[in-house]
């Protein structure tokens, strides 16, 4: 673990491009984004809904299916290039690219014009809007803040007010939300650089390979953050299932390793996951391997993942901090886009 403090002067330095205070305002982000009036298709008989989109456009569509997972309407996520085949004339696509210029959802876009299915698109411009707008599809351009991981909240809440015909989501649970999103901020913003602050404490514990075990019901924050922790921190990390872990990844810890586990807990998780997190905290502790618990907030889905988001989030920012490293370059990625 770190033991060095960290002051808000080196936090500015080596966050060059003041990521971080995004992420400071990402309760008032949301709350004007929910609070914005958007126009709002409507879509009839939908029962299916494809979210298409890659990196941070990619986790809304899996913080949506997540959402929906105890709904009615089958969902699907799609990280690539190709719809699935049951995509038809009841299905609702919704391409999100919040630069506007990414190849794989343009790529589904050009090939909507063989598909029976509803399509609306969100960006914050680029080459999708061209797209989008010169083929009259439904189309709703949102500004992106300071990069796409970072303008999460914007997209979510603003594509909350626009779906709301076919998301069932209560307005109360947003304004729960945003309400415990205000609560969190307090504990790990940079105005509360200290021993107390949650996401700052796992950042400096973190000094191997993380392993993120998670519940399936929230396999999306989990995902988010192993996406974080790469993009903001250069760091490889692993995720694993909780209850398919205990059929196999448990046994790799009988080997010695720089593995570090970080339990990402609901707050009131299924009995028999609750079960299974006992054991496993007590085969960790008979291994005396060191292990982390992260909680959700108490309250509906959308409160879990979005306040997980936000705690997990801005920790790989500090994360990337104490390791001198700049948290918004993202050279790798850029040198995979030059070439495509």
């Amino acid at each position: 673990m770190v033991t060095r403090r960290m002051d808000l002067e080196e936090l500015e330095k080596i966050d060059s491009k003041k990521m971080f205070k995004v992420y400071d305002i990402w309760p008032d982000i949301s709350k004007e984004s929910y609070e914005q009036e958007f126009s709002k298709p409507e879509f009839g008989d939908i029962d299916h809904i494809v979210f298409a989109g890659m990196g941070g456009s990619g986790t809304i569509g899996d913080v949506f299916s997540s959402i929906l997972s105890k709904n009615d309407i089958h969902t699907s996520v799609v990280k690539g290039y190709l719809l699935p085949k049951t995509v038809d004339k009841n299905t609702l696509v919704v391409v999100t690219s919040i630069s506007g210029n990414t190849h794989e959802p343009l790529s589904i876009l050009e090939n909507s014009k063989n598909s029976q299915a509803k399509f609306i698109v969100f960006s914050s411009g680029g080459m999708i809007k061209e797209y989008a707008l010169k083929n009259k599809m439904n189309y709703q351009e949102i500004k992106m803040e300071h990069s796409p991981r970072a303008s999460l909240p914007k997209y979510i809440f603003s594509m909350l007010k626009t779906l709301e015909s076919v998301i069932p989501v209560k307005k109360s649970d947003v304004l729960d939300t945003i309400s415990k999103m205000e609560i969190v901020r307090k504990n790990i913003s940079s105005n509360n650089l200290n021993e107390n602050n949650i996401s700052l404490n796992l950042a400096k514990w973190i000094a191997g390979i993380p392993v993120l075990y998670y519940p399936w019901g929230l396999q999306s924050a989990a995902i988010r953050f192993k996406n974080s922790l790469q993009e903001n921190s250069k760091l490889h990390v692993v995720t694993e299932d909780v209850i398919e872990a205990c059929h196999n990844g448990i046994v790799s810890w009988e080997r010695n390793s720089n593995m570090q586990p970080i339990l990402i807990q609901g707050y009131d998780d299924y009995f028999k996951t609750i079960e299974r997190w006992k054991i496993l905290k007590e085969f960790f502790n008979s291994k005396q391997i060191e292990y982390k618990e992260i909680s959700s907030v108490k309250g509906n889905i959308i409160s879990k993942l979005v306040n997980l988001i936000y705690l997990l989030d801005y920790s790989s920012i500090y994360l990337a901090v104490l390791s001198k490293t700049d948290p918004t370059p993202v050279k790798a990625i850029d040198f995979i886009k030059n070439r495509i």
